[in-house]
């Protein structure tokens, strides 16, 4: 087999990996369709990852060779757009003013804009060396996003807020697009995806040091839950993650057994001193 037939194949497997990350949050969506509301969930998440696979593909249709960078991400692009849309038409008004605002700012004013300039003011390596830089900065926020949740891991030795199912969805995206960028000699696919590949890592460790047998539905959670899209929208306007709610929860519940706890524990004290 010869190297071109290899990264084919490699670039194939980075392909199928994206897409289950982009499918991910349809079990939230038909959720928002059932319950005919997005309830708290935000739609910046959505709205970031559309303008993240559009540059993707403008990416992969401007560098010669570059076919598979932009195939999956047009898969993505395709689903993104049905997020939004749906997340446009069962939104409160007030949150679907607000993310209106952001599709026109990012998706609409930011994409066009980048496409213009890019087109008309550079040629050659320099255009396609702008875009990839304009691709990867999203790319690495986005592999970064689940640091907060590998802290939160370590804090409660638990791996309920870190789905295995996503962590090594998200691994195997960054491995596959982080060797295709080695045989092809693609920095702005490799850097991104080689931070990503070492989280990645790093939570499948966490993952195998903090996992309970017990706890196995935390991986089908996580893909109801959609993943690093599924944030949440607080009435207070900040963007907090539904693991951050879960991460609240455990502790209300600890304290409630705690408290739970205290009076039978006195009244076993009592009980044995008048025993005595």
């Amino acid at each position: 087999m010869d190297a071109l037939s290899f990264s084919f194949i490699v670039g194939a497997v980075a392909n199928f990996a994206s897409m289950l990350s982009y499918f991910s949050p349809m079990l939230t969506f038909w959720r928002i369709v059932k319950q005919g509301s997005t309830e708290d969930f935000s739609g910046l998440p959505y709205v970031c990852t559309l303008q993240q696979a559009s540059l993707w593909v403008y990416y992969g249709i401007t560098k010669p060779g570059a076919t598979l960078v932009a195939t999956g991400n047009s898969v993505g692009v395709v689903m993104e757009i049905i997020y939004v849309t749906l997340f446009l038409i069962y939104a409160p008004p007030r949150i679907r003013v607000k993310t209106g605002v952001l599709v026109a700012i990012l998706n609409v004013g930011f994409l066009g804009v980048a496409v213009v300039v890019t087109h008309f003011a550079w040629q050659g390596d320099l255009r396609i060396s702008v875009i990839g830089v304009l691709c990867a900065g999203p790319c690495i926020l986005m592999y970064g996003s689940p640091l907060s949740i590998m802290r939160i891991v370590i804090q409660t030795k638990s791996v309920e807020y870190m789905p295995f199912f996503l962590s090594f969805v998200m691994f195997l995206s960054a491995a596959a697009w982080t060797l295709y960028s080695v045989l092809t000699k693609d920095l702005f696919i490799g850097v991104p995806n080689g931070i990503g590949l070492l989280l990645g890592t790093a939570q499948l460790i966490l993952y195998a040091i903090y996992s309970d047998p017990r706890g196995a539905k935390s991986s089908i959670q996580g893909f109801e839950d959609g993943g690093w899209q599924d944030w949440r929208d607080d009435d207070d306007g900040p963007v907090t993650t539904a693991v951050t709610k879960r991460f609240q929860t455990l502790h209300r519940r600890r304290a409630a057994v705690s408290n739970s706890s205290q009076p039978s524990q006195t009244q076993a004290t009592g009980g044995a001193r008048r025993q005595r």
